[in-house]
Protein backbone atom coordinates (compact mmCIF):
# COMPACT_ATOMS: atom_id res chain seq x y z
CA UNK A 1 0.00 0.00 0.00
CA UNK A 2 1.21 3.48 -0.77
CA UNK A 3 2.55 5.23 2.31
CA UNK A 4 1.03 8.58 1.39
CA UNK A 5 -2.18 9.34 3.27
CA UNK A 6 -4.34 12.32 2.56
CA UNK A 7 -5.60 14.00 5.73
CA UNK A 8 -9.16 13.59 4.47
CA UNK A 9 -8.68 10.03 3.27
CA UNK A 10 -9.18 10.95 -0.40
CA UNK A 11 -7.88 8.41 -2.89
CA UNK A 12 -7.09 9.75 -6.35
CA UNK A 13 -5.86 8.31 -9.63
CA UNK A 14 -5.35 9.58 -13.16
CA UNK A 15 -6.23 7.71 -16.34
CA UNK A 16 -4.95 8.47 -19.82
CA UNK A 17 -7.89 7.06 -21.76
CA UNK A 18 -11.63 6.56 -21.55
CA UNK A 19 -11.49 2.77 -21.32
CA UNK A 20 -9.20 2.80 -18.27
CA UNK A 21 -11.27 5.46 -16.53
CA UNK A 22 -14.49 3.57 -17.33
CA UNK A 23 -13.12 0.35 -15.86
CA UNK A 24 -11.99 2.10 -12.68
CA UNK A 25 -15.31 3.94 -12.33
CA UNK A 26 -17.33 0.79 -13.01
CA UNK A 27 -15.39 -1.18 -10.39
CA UNK A 28 -16.08 1.53 -7.82
CA UNK A 29 -19.78 1.25 -8.61
CA UNK A 30 -19.69 -2.56 -8.55
CA UNK A 31 -18.07 -2.47 -5.11
CA UNK A 32 -20.91 -0.37 -3.72
CA UNK A 33 -19.83 3.23 -4.24
CA UNK A 34 -22.66 5.57 -5.20
CA UNK A 35 -22.09 7.90 -8.14
CA UNK A 36 -22.39 10.78 -5.67
CA UNK A 37 -19.31 9.48 -3.81
CA UNK A 38 -17.05 9.49 -6.89
CA UNK A 39 -15.46 12.65 -8.28
CA UNK A 40 -14.57 12.73 -11.96
CA UNK A 41 -12.50 15.64 -13.29
CA UNK A 42 -11.52 16.20 -16.92
CA UNK A 43 -11.11 19.06 -19.34
CA UNK A 44 -14.07 20.08 -21.42
CA UNK A 45 -12.05 19.14 -24.51
CA UNK A 46 -11.54 15.64 -23.10
CA UNK A 47 -15.26 15.34 -22.40
CA UNK A 48 -16.05 16.33 -25.97
CA UNK A 49 -13.44 13.96 -27.40
CA UNK A 50 -14.41 10.90 -25.34
CA UNK A 51 -18.04 11.53 -24.43
CA UNK A 52 -19.38 13.95 -27.07
CA UNK A 53 -22.68 13.61 -28.88
CA UNK A 54 -21.03 11.83 -31.79
CA UNK A 55 -19.96 8.96 -29.50
CA UNK A 56 -21.95 5.83 -28.90
CA UNK A 57 -24.51 6.24 -26.13
CA UNK A 58 -24.94 3.35 -23.77
CA UNK A 59 -27.81 2.07 -21.72
CA UNK A 60 -25.77 2.45 -18.56
CA UNK A 61 -25.07 6.10 -19.31
CA UNK A 62 -28.78 6.71 -19.75
CA UNK A 63 -29.77 4.69 -16.69
CA UNK A 64 -27.39 6.54 -14.42
CA UNK A 65 -29.43 9.65 -15.17
CA UNK A 66 -32.26 7.88 -13.40
CA UNK A 67 -30.05 6.92 -10.47
CA UNK A 68 -30.15 3.20 -11.22
CA UNK A 69 -27.27 0.85 -10.54
CA UNK A 70 -24.19 0.92 -12.71
CA UNK A 71 -22.38 -2.12 -13.91
CA UNK A 72 -25.27 -4.37 -14.78
CA UNK A 73 -26.47 -2.65 -17.95
CA UNK A 74 -23.44 -3.39 -20.11
CA UNK A 75 -21.16 -5.52 -18.02
CA UNK A 76 -19.62 -2.74 -15.99
CA UNK A 77 -17.55 -1.03 -18.66
CA UNK A 78 -18.40 1.66 -21.19
CA UNK A 79 -20.93 4.32 -20.31
CA UNK A 80 -20.50 4.77 -16.57
CA UNK A 81 -18.69 8.08 -16.74
CA UNK A 82 -21.07 9.33 -19.41
CA UNK A 83 -23.82 9.03 -16.81
CA UNK A 84 -21.75 10.69 -14.11
CA UNK A 85 -20.93 13.65 -16.32
CA UNK A 86 -24.48 13.89 -17.66
CA UNK A 87 -26.33 13.35 -14.38
CA UNK A 88 -28.31 16.43 -13.50
CA UNK A 89 -27.28 17.99 -10.22
CA UNK A 90 -24.02 16.09 -9.87
CA UNK A 91 -21.90 17.65 -12.60
CA UNK A 92 -20.82 21.15 -13.43
CA UNK A 93 -18.96 22.71 -16.34
CA UNK A 94 -16.56 25.45 -15.32
CA UNK A 95 -16.02 27.51 -18.47
CA UNK A 96 -13.33 29.78 -17.01
CA UNK A 97 -11.23 26.73 -16.21
CA UNK A 98 -12.35 24.56 -19.13
CA UNK A 99 -13.30 21.74 -16.76
CA UNK A 100 -16.12 19.30 -16.31
CA UNK A 101 -16.51 17.90 -12.79
CA UNK A 102 -18.91 15.23 -11.52
CA UNK A 103 -19.47 14.04 -7.96
CA UNK A 104 -19.49 15.76 -4.59
CA UNK A 105 -16.71 18.09 -5.73
CA UNK A 106 -19.08 19.50 -8.35
CA UNK A 107 -21.52 20.76 -5.72
CA UNK A 108 -18.76 22.57 -3.86
CA UNK A 109 -17.39 24.15 -7.02
CA UNK A 110 -20.85 25.19 -8.17
CA UNK A 111 -21.44 26.78 -4.77
CA UNK A 112 -18.16 28.68 -4.94
CA UNK A 113 -18.84 29.87 -8.47
CA UNK A 114 -16.19 30.35 -11.14
CA UNK A 115 -15.28 33.72 -9.63
CA UNK A 116 -14.34 32.02 -6.38
CA UNK A 117 -11.80 29.84 -8.16
CA UNK A 118 -9.12 32.46 -8.71
CA UNK A 119 -6.43 29.82 -8.21
CA UNK A 120 -7.55 27.96 -11.33
CA UNK A 121 -7.59 24.20 -11.43
CA UNK A 122 -4.91 23.83 -8.75
CA UNK A 123 -6.93 26.05 -6.43
CA UNK A 124 -10.07 24.02 -7.10
CA UNK A 125 -8.31 20.72 -6.40
CA UNK A 126 -6.57 22.01 -3.26
CA UNK A 127 -9.92 23.40 -2.10
CA UNK A 128 -11.32 19.89 -2.44
CA UNK A 129 -8.68 18.61 -0.04
CA UNK A 130 -6.08 17.38 -2.53
CA UNK A 131 -2.53 18.39 -1.52
CA UNK A 132 -0.96 21.06 -3.73
CA UNK A 133 1.88 18.84 -5.00
CA UNK A 134 -0.64 16.24 -6.16
CA UNK A 135 -2.95 18.92 -7.57
CA UNK A 136 -0.12 20.21 -9.79
CA UNK A 137 0.46 16.73 -11.21
CA UNK A 138 -3.26 16.35 -11.90
CA UNK A 139 -3.59 19.81 -13.41
CA UNK A 140 -0.88 19.00 -15.91
CA UNK A 141 -2.43 15.63 -16.68
CA UNK A 142 -5.95 17.03 -17.09
CA UNK A 143 -4.65 19.70 -19.47
CA UNK A 144 -3.03 16.87 -21.49
CA UNK A 145 -6.39 15.09 -21.80
CA UNK A 146 -6.33 12.71 -18.84
CA UNK A 147 -9.22 11.91 -16.49
CA UNK A 148 -8.89 12.04 -12.69
CA UNK A 149 -11.06 10.00 -10.32
CA UNK A 150 -11.22 10.78 -6.60
CA UNK A 151 -13.18 9.16 -3.78
CA UNK A 152 -13.00 8.37 -0.08
CA UNK A 153 -12.50 4.61 0.44
CA UNK A 154 -15.01 3.02 2.79
CA UNK A 155 -12.25 0.99 4.45
CA UNK A 156 -8.51 0.29 4.41
CA UNK A 157 -9.32 -2.95 2.59
CA UNK A 158 -11.09 -0.96 -0.16
CA UNK A 159 -8.10 1.37 -0.44
CA UNK A 160 -5.74 -1.59 -0.94
CA UNK A 161 -8.15 -3.20 -3.39
CA UNK A 162 -8.53 -0.07 -5.50
CA UNK A 163 -4.84 0.70 -5.51
CA UNK A 164 -4.25 -2.71 -7.12
CA UNK A 165 -7.25 -2.40 -9.42
CA UNK A 166 -6.30 1.08 -10.63
CA UNK A 167 -2.78 -0.16 -11.43
CA UNK A 168 -4.27 -3.11 -13.34
CA UNK A 169 -6.34 -0.78 -15.55
CA UNK A 170 -3.40 1.54 -16.29
CA UNK A 171 -4.08 4.13 -13.59
CA UNK A 172 -1.28 6.55 -12.86
CA UNK A 173 -0.35 8.81 -9.95
CA UNK A 174 -2.46 6.78 -7.54
CA UNK A 175 -2.49 8.38 -4.10
CA UNK A 176 -4.15 7.62 -0.82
Amino acid sequence: MTDYRDKDGMMTAMFTDRESAERAYSELRARGYDKDEINVVMSDDTRKRHFGHDKVETEMGNKSLEGTGAGSAIGGTLGAIVGAIAAIGTSVAIPGLGLVVAGPLAAGLAGAGAGGLAGGLIGALVGAGIPEERAKVYESGIREGNIVLAFRPHSAEDARYFEKHFHSVRGEHIYY
